[in-house]
């Protein structure tokens, strides 16, 4: 009978003991927002009242990981503005390219006119008033 009681009284025990509840993970944490705002405010304004440091930590990374995720929308805006600029910008530069040659137009060495070119003339005679005063 004492057995039987200790049995109880055991299998009572464990029933109303409150069961142990596993963190929350990443992916819950990203589909539900409230329930994220709701461990991150617990987290930082009162980390005692917090269930486990693990739910803050996954937490953390789930705001992460959702602030990363980058929204198709913007990224196609952000894509056709930065290919609008740099059209632009290609314009610009061709457009200066444009001027600098017509400033400056190309020298075509094949379409250049022949001109002859004489040799230089020889020294007339080598006992020169000029070569005999540089020789002393």
């Amino acid at each position: 009978m004492v057995a039987c009681g200790c049995l109880v009284t055991a299998v009572l025990s464990m029933g109303c003991s409150p069961r142990r509840i596993p963190p929350m993970t990443v992916a819950d944490l990203m589909e539900d927002r409230v329930l994220l705002d709701g461990v991150i405010l617990k987290c930082n304004r009162e980390p005692a009242k917090a269930r486990s440091n693990s739910d803050c930590l996954n937490a953390r990374i789930a705001i992460e990981r959702l602030a990363s995720r980058v929204d198709p929308v913007q990224e196609a805006k952000r894509t056709e503005d930065f290919e609008r600029s740099r059209e632009q910008l290609r314009v610009l530069q061709e457009k200066q390219r444009q001027e600098q040659e017509a400033k400056n137009p190309k020298v075509d060495a094949y379409h250049l006119p022949v001109i002859p070119v004489e040799p230089t003339p020889p020294p007339k005679d080598p006992q020169s008033p000029t070569v005999s005063q540089t020789n002393p």
